[in-house]
C-alpha cells in the first residue's frame, strides 16, 4: 500500500512529442501506447494512478517505487520503441520522416520524445487529487470532448468505478492507502 507523503510522493509525469507532433491521433497508436504503458509498469515494478493520452503528449501519475527519472525512462523508452516499430511495420514513412534525426553516438534514427522531462512531486492526497482532476479534464480543455468520461484514453472511468469491458489501461487505485475518505 502507498501512503502519499513527503517521504513517499507520487510523480506527475508529462511526456511531450518532438515538435509537439500529433503522434497519438489514431486509435491504433493509442492502443500501442496503452499496451506500452502497461509493459513499462510491469517491467519497472511501479504503479499507475492516473493517465491521459492527448494528440501530442501524455500525463501519467505514478507511485515512487523508482526514481522519477527511472520511471520516465521506462515509460518513454518502451512507448518510443513500440510506436516507432508500429509506424515502421505499418509503412508510415511520412510520419517516420518527421521523427527522424541525425544519428548520434547511440545511433538512434528516430526520436518520439522531446527530451526535456517534466516531473512534479505530489506530496499530499490533495495534490494528487488536483492533478488527477487536471489530467482527466485535459481533453475538455483541448476541445476533444465535452465530458471527460467521453475520452476513451484516460483513467477517468477507473476513478468513477465505470470501467469499460475493454478498458485500454487499468489503474492501481487499490494500492493507495487513503488517510481521508
Amino acid at each position: 500500500m502507498h501512503s502519499i507523503s513527503r517521504d513517499s510522493p507520487c510523480f506527475y509525469l508529462t511526456s511531450v512529442t518532438v515538435g509537439r507532433l500529433p503522434v497519438f491521433r489514431t486509435d491504433a497508436l493509442k492502443i500501442v501506447t496503452c499496451n506500452a504503458l502497461n509493459e513499462a509498469r510491469n517491467s519497472g515494478g511501479f504503479a499507475f494512478y492516473a493517465y491521459v493520452i492527448m494528440p501530442d503528449h501524455l500525463h501519467v501519475i505514478s507511485n515512487s517505487a523508482r526514481s522519477s527519472g527511472d520511471t520516465l525512462r521506462f515509460i518513454n523508452g518502451i512507448i518510443g520503441r513500440r510506436v516507432i516499430d508500429h509506424l515502421k511495420n505499418q509503412g508510415h514513412e511520412r510520419s517516420l520522416l518527421k521523427l527522424r534525426h541525425e544519428t548520434r553516438n547511440r545511433e538512434y534514427q528516430y526520436s518520439l520524445w522531446d527530451h526535456h522531462p517534466n516531473t512534479r512531486l505530489l506530496l499530499t492526497e490533495k495534490m494528487l487529487m488536483e492533478r488527477v482532476h487536471y489530467t482527466h479534464n485535459n481533453p475538455i480543455r483541448a476541445g476533444l470532448v465535452e465530458r471527460a468520461e467521453d475520452h476513451r484514453w484516460s483513467s477517468i472511468r477507473c476513478w468513477n468505478g465505470n470501467t469499460l469491458e475493454a478498458e485500454p489501461l487499468l489503474m492501481n487505485l487499490d494500492q493507495i492507502k487513503w488517510r481521508r475518505r
